[in-house]
Parts: structure tokens; sequence; C-alpha cells
């Protein structure tokens, strides 16, 4: 049996994956026949392999603000999170630390290996304070800090400069202690090369940006030591082996050529839909709130700096006396996709520790709605979306 969408549908869980672009497929059509070639080989098929990865490399590279040869394309977001935290294999020695609202791919291996979690204030944003006792009491036996640029769930952007300017004055002058930054969902709709030069480490994935599921990369700036996490191969210069995924990599650099080429018309554009959204919701349902406001507690999501303090793509809500998946399910069979918290393995809907760390109450988040857009979103999907929820928030309160 397959399943598929319906004809009318609104896709609003954009968090979780995006339409392939058609730059994307177009660039890796190619690849996907005739020019099948394996890189690591030396004939005119693999040539050719290897032309195309070096040219996606640098176009890719460009993009996120570092050299060619700090790119090193893996499998997706996390195995980029997990090389970046342990360091490779046999993970590197030391305590690792990272923010208490990152992604599982981040958070688990931190929690794995005997790392620590930096508290974060009711916008979810790094505790600094916090941040400067642990590496105070740490001392050089921190191994890695990791902040997310951007919430997977709330949207929320972090000041990196500000995190790494604490850890570079609360370090010891050697060795220097490698900051790592989770870019995965800011990569639409933030300028990589200034939101996150800082980092030494970044991650990022295709899929959220309207590439091919399957490929990332993870940056690897000019002199951070890593070892491979992947042995066998010596592929990306002996930082991960295996054979390249040649036209998801092409793919990958299409997508994000795209992305970039169109962000500020994309970004202008998305932003209004979603606070077309979030407004229209908020009216039809008196109780419901914003989960975090903007940073300067007006309607936009712009800083007094002039910059993002809220990815323009994610509308996060609450709604009191509501059982998200009850909601999630009742939107569902009226088209409207959505989701409670980051995706999970099993599919299903899992307490988020997000809004346990700023603070949300456990009743209240329990009727938590993540409503993400992305390049592809219409207003026609936000029409369906306030013709369906308040509808559906009315039937599951009347199922109690």
């Amino acid at each position: 049996m397959t399943l598929e969408p319906p004809e009318r549908f609104a896709d609003l869980d954009h968090a979780a994956t995006t339409r392939l672009r058609p730059e994307a497929l177009e660039a890796m059509t190619p690849f996907l026949g005739r020019r099948y070639g394996n890189p690591s080989g030396t004939h005119l098929l693999a040539r050719d392999a290897v032309r195309a990865v070096d040219d996606a490399r640098e176009r890719i590279a460009g993009h996120l603000g570092c050299g060619p040869g700090d790119v090193v394309f893996t499998s997706g977001g996390t195995e980029s999170d997990n090389h970046a935290i342990s360091g490779g294999m046999p993970p590197r020695p030391g305590v690792p630390l990272c923010s208490a609202v990152e992604h599982h791919a981040v958070l688990d291996p931190v929690l794995v290996l005997g790392g620590r979690v930096i508290d974060v204030d009711d916008r979810g944003s790094v505790d600094l304070g916090h941040l400067a006792a642990l590496l105070d009491e740490l001392g050089t036996e921190v191994s890695v800090v990791s902040v997310m640029a951007a919430n997977n769930e709330t949207g929320v952007v972090n000041d990196l400069d500000a995190v790494v300017e604490v850890v570079r004055s609360h370090e010891p002058d050697v060795p220097r202690t490698p900051v790592h930054t989770d870019a995965v969902q800011a990569a639409p709709w933030l300028d990589l090369r200034v939101a996150v030069a800082a980092a030494d480490l970044v991650s990022v994935s295709a899929h959220k940006l309207g590439g091919p599921k399957g490929v990332g990369a993870l940056v690897v700036r000019h002199g951070v030591p890593l070892r491979p996490l992947l042995l066998g191969g010596g592929q990306e210069r002996e930082r991960r082996s295996g054979t390249s995924n040649v036209a998801g990599i092409v793919g990958f650099a299409a997508a994000l050529d795209a992305t970039v080429e169109q962000r500020e018309v994309t970004t202008e554009r998305i932003r209004a839909l979603r606070d077309r959204l979030a407004k229209g919701l908020l009216a039809a349902i008196p109780d419901a709130a914003l989960t975090v406001l903007p940073s300067d507690d007006t309607d936009t999501d712009i800083d007094r700096s002039g910059e993002l303090s809220l990815l323009p793509g994610i509308c996060h809500v609450c709604i009191p006396g509501i059982d998200s998946e009850s909601l999630l399910f009742l939107a569902e069979t009226e088209g409207v996709y959505a989701a409670a918290a980051s995706s999970c393995a099993s599919g299903a809907q899992e307490s988020s520790h997000v809004l346990a760390a700023i603070g949300v109450d456990p009743v209240l988040a329990a009727g938590a709605l993540r409503l993400s857009l992305g390049w592809d979103s219409t207003d026609a999907d936000v029409d369906l979306a306030l013709e369906v929820l308040p509808a559906a928030v009315e039937r599951v309160r009347s199922f109690g």
C-alpha cells in the first residue's frame, strides 16, 4: 500500500525536512544515470565524479565562509554533530559542554561522553554566566563547547560571537577549546559566512534547505584537530571514510546555491506568511500564546542590532487544555501536517526537553505546536492551517 498526500495539503513541518528544489533535482539527475563514477578511482568516470565533487565543495565552502579543504562531507546533520562532539574515534579526551536546548544529535553524545549542560534563559539563549562558571571549573578538561546557531523547535537565534568571546576569555592559553555549532536549522535563513564565522566546527544538512536527504557537511576550520569517525578508505582527507555520495553532494551544492541566491526574497515572503499564521491562530484561539517572543518584545523578529532573533520559518505556540498528539492527528485528517517537537525515529511525540529547559509549564507544554514553513510554502498553506487548526482545537477540547 502506498501512502501519498491528498491533492490539497499544507506541510507545516519544514523544520523536519523540505521538498527537493528543482535546481537540486536537475543537478543530481546526470549522476544517477550515465555519470555514475566513484571519485576514489582513476579512470574517466572517476575523474568526472572527482571534478563534480570538487566543484560542489568549492561552492559550498564559499557559502559557508570557509576554505574548500575545511568541508568534510557527511551523511547529514546527525553524523556531523556526533563527529564534532566526540572528536572522532576514539573520542577526544575531556568533558564536552553543550546548551540545554540542543538537538539530540548534540545533547545525547555530550551526555554519553560524561559532558555537562549549559543553562539557558527563558528564551533558550545560552546563560553566558553559567558557561563561564563551567569553563572556570573544568579548565583544560573541556574538550568542546557546542551551541546551536538557531533552535530547531522555537527558532531562537543564538549570538555565537558572544559565546565564543566567553570561551576564549575563560579558557587557558593552550590548548584552544573548539567551539561547535549545529547550523542545520539556521542554514536556510541566515548568512552562515557571518552568523557562524566565529565557530571552529559547523554542522549543516542538505535536506533542510531543499537538497537531498542523506548528505551534509561538517566544517572543520584549519588547525582544529579531528580524528576520523569512520575508518576504512581515507576519503575526505582521511577525516571521513566511505564512497562519496556524488549525486547527493552535487544536489546539496545546487540547493545551497539557490537558497543563498533567493534568501532575501524568500525570508521576507516567509516571514510575512509566518506572521499571518501566528496572528490568525492567536485571534482564533484566544488563550493560545507564542512560546517565545522576539527579543525586543515587539511584533518583529528583528532585534535592535538589525539581526534576526527568531528564524522567519518557525511559529511555535502553546495551547492550554490541549493534547498535541490528538490535535496533530485531527489536523492530519484535514491535510495539515505539523509537529509538536523535533522528529524522532518512531514518529511518536515526545515531551520537549527544549520547553522544559526554558521553563514552560509541563501542562502548557503538552499543548505545544511547532508550525514550520520553508522555501516553497504558500498563502494556500496558511489559509488551510487557519481553517483547520482552530476547528481541530475545538474538537479536541470537546473530547474532554
